[in-house]
């Protein structure tokens, strides 16, 4: 960082990010970006990645952490069924980080940026004890879903995968017994690159708009955001143990076989693999959505398994020690 003084930084930031984007009638440089408004109703949100909170730079790349930072928060705009418009990246740096290291940093970001069709057109850096990458999306949508739309009597639906990142987290932190069994099981190699490289379901969260009644990603695991669905929609939520077990992947089973870990206790309580849970009429479910529940009238979120219904516990919580 000593050769880096702001000015420059900016500069090669600009160089990365620069963007003839539609929509985009200014980008990195000037004080503010400046964006076409356009004819539907924009959509924001902001996620940040902290060291030590969110990652461990002793099993996970610079450039990884670019991109899944990024990643994390195009999947709030995929949960609400918005197209991505524009981003915006606040950097806090470490004086440790390099300019290559800064290179790689923001090569993760450019990737995910591209693979999204998003541009970065602005955003801040500032200097501080441990890395941090907060990232503001804008999205558009006609009509932007909401947590808040379920109903008793709904289908509940599962689009993407579940466990696979909790699997491969739980190989990272276990790397000395693990090294041996990533060559072994090529499936546990993949709970690793799910979690190093998640992948936002945009495509997918479109495909919902005008089938799902309330959609939300599941990124603090399904055991957590399906209770913040139920509440905002005041119901209840059930899960049926045999039809979410149906939906596990290979490789998950697999991962959680080396592991010698519960694959179903990794997809309820695992998060960042940023699937989409989703509640909806039967005649409209997509291709996309399988069948893991339904919606009665009460509240919370339960897994159901024949004649007993326990609550779902688990998931991530900042604040809870």
């Amino acid at each position: 960082m000593a050769a880096l003084n702001e000015r420059r930084l900016v500069a090669l930031l600009d160089e990365r990010f620069r963007t003839d984007a539609a929509g985009v009638s200014l980008g990195i440089g000037d004080d503010a970006a400046v964006l076409e408004p356009g004819s539907e109703p924009w959509v924001c949100s902001v996620d940040a990645s902290v060291q030590g909170v969110h990652f461990d730079r002793g099993f996970v790349g610079l450039e990884d952490i670019g991109y899944r930072s990024f990643q994390a928060a195009i999947s709030d705009l995929a949960a609400m069924g918005a197209r991505p418009r524009a981003a915006l990246s606040a950097l806090i740096l470490p004086r440790s980080l390099s300019a290559a290291d800064i290179d790689r940093l923001t090569a993760g970001q450019a990737e995910a940026s591209r693979d999204t069709g998003c541009p970065i057109v602005g955003g801040n850096v500032s200097r501080g004890a441990e890395l941090s990458v907060t990232t503001t999306v804008l999205g558009q949508a006609a009509r932007p879903v909401r947590r808040s739309g379920a109903r008793a009597g709904e289908q509940l639906w599962l689009v993407g995968e579940l466990g696979l990142a909790a699997a491969g987290l739980s190989a990272l932190r276990s790397r000395s017994r693990v090294q041996r069994s990533v060559e072994a099981a090529p499936a546990l190699a993949r709970c690793i690159q799910a979690w190093r490289r998640p992948r936002a379901l945009l495509a997918e969260g479109l495909e919902l708009v005008g089938r799902a009644s309330a959609v939300i990603d599941v990124s603090d695991g399904i055991a957590a955001d399906a209770a913040r669905l139920a509440e905002q929609s005041r119901v209840r939520l059930v899960i049926e143990r045999d039809r979410l077990r149906a939906t596990l992947c290979g490789a998950l089973l697999e991962g959680a076989r080396q592991l010698r870990r519960s694959p179903l206790q990794l997809a309820l309580s695992g998060g960042e693999d940023y699937a989409l849970l989703a509640t909806g009429p039967g005649a409209l479910r997509p291709p996309s959505a399988r069948l893991i529940g339904f919606v009665t009238s009460g509240s919370g979120a339960f897994v159901a398994d024949g004649s007993w219904l326990r609550p779902l516990r688990g998931g991530f919580d900042h604040f809870r020690r």
